[in-house]
């Protein structure tokens, strides 16, 4: 397990509520990021993650993470998108096999993950500039959309659909993008 998982489990165990505040730093936006790549909607996406990191709090579920947080969560995060897709019938029975197989989240070495962000600068250059200034901000930046709102003078709403059109685009990236994300 990575040393700074051990740590959040660790702060977990002292004082949950801490250890949630942790969590939610360093794994939130990867996670929303990671579930646009099943879903069209970056609210959605928010939602879901916020109720896999409730769920984990409010189970304990770190208690009972025997080999990797990371892949916990993004399992988690996966299948609850997923589900969601189930339930409000927004795609097929096959396609839905078909992302369980396709995007199990992986590990890839370093010469794919060099490749892979090349490709990942190359998806970016074809964004509209609005929506690459967006995302650079949000996703490199760590701006909030509060403060891209106000930087930009577009209204929040802008700066949403903006994010959730570019993370669209770029979702044969997103797997990149969330290891870009996670230092």
């Amino acid at each position: 397990m990575v040393i700074q998982d051990q740590k959040i489990l660790n702060t977990f165990k002292k004082d949950d509520e801490e250890g949630l505040k942790v969590l939610f730093d360093r794994y939130y936006r990867p996670l929303c990021v990671f579930a646009m790549k099943f879903l069209d909607d970056i609210q959605v996406a928010e939602d879901i993650v916020q109720e896999v990191f409730i769920r984990f709090w409010e189970d304990k579920k770190y208690k009972d993470v025997g080999r990797s947080l990371k892949n916990y969560l993004f399992v988690s995060v996966r299948n609850r998108s997923l589900n969601y897709l189930e339930s409000y019938q927004h795609a097929k029975k096959e396609y839905l096999n078909h992302l369980k197989e396709e995007f199990g989240y992986e590990q890839f070495t370093n010469e794919e993950i060099s490749e892979k962000k090349q490709k990942l600068q190359e998806e970016i250059g074809k964004l509209p500039p609005q929506s690459k200034k967006v995302l650079m901000k949000i996703i490199f930046e760590k701006k909030k959309y509060k403060e891209v709102s106000e930087e930009l003078n577009i209204s929040l709403n802008t700066v949403k659909t903006h994010f959730s059109r570019a993370l669209r685009q770029l979702r044969g990236s997103i797997d990149i993008l969330v290891i870009v994300l996670l230092p």
